[in-house]
């Protein structure tokens, strides 16, 4: 979304990076936790109240290793479904009632640490799966924008 719609360079605030970006006159914050991945709902909460965003307004993008690789859902609310960086926020924010969209990463095999795999490296296949995922994804958000939640949930779901 940053490389495709960004009016402004990054700049650290909120405990991450913040970018802003316009699609059709709507400006949009973009805005990457920098915090340990599992305490993301500090950043959120901070942006949210400091720009006094609606919840409604608010999209959390988020990989789920729950989701074969590649696929994308959108949630209008909801559990965090065993993500710890979504059950955060929701628990910082006090509510699921948060739209979101999740990435499949695909599960670790057997045996396999979750977190270690969550912070581990794609094969060069599954890094062609996933870059093609992620352009799917700022594409299924400019409909998340544009058309509304709905919408998105049946052309991405």
């Amino acid at each position: 979304m940053a490389a495709k719609h960004a009016t402004t360079k990054p700049k650290a605030a909120f405990q991450g990076e913040l970018v802003e970006s316009t699609i059709d006159a709507e400006k949009l914050l973009l805005l990457c936790p920098h915090t340990l991945m599992n305490l993301s709902g500090g950043s959120v909460l901070a942006a949210r109240d400091f720009y006094k965003i609606s919840h409604d307004d608010l999209l959390i993008v988020s990989d789920d290793l729950n989701l074969p690789l590649g696929k994308l859902r959108f949630r209008k609310s909801g559990s965090s479904g065993g993500q710890k960086g979504l059950n955060d926020i929701i628990r910082r924010l006090g509510t699921d009632e948060i739209p979101r969209l999740r990435i499949g990463i695909g599960a670790p095999q057997a045996g396999r640490d979750a977190a270690g795999f969550v912070l581990g490296r794609f094969t060069k296949g599954e890094k062609t799966e996933i870059d093609v995922a992620v352009g799917r994804a700022a594409d299924a958000v400019e409909i998340w924008i544009r058309e509304g939640i709905a919408v998105a949930m049946n052309r991405y779901n």
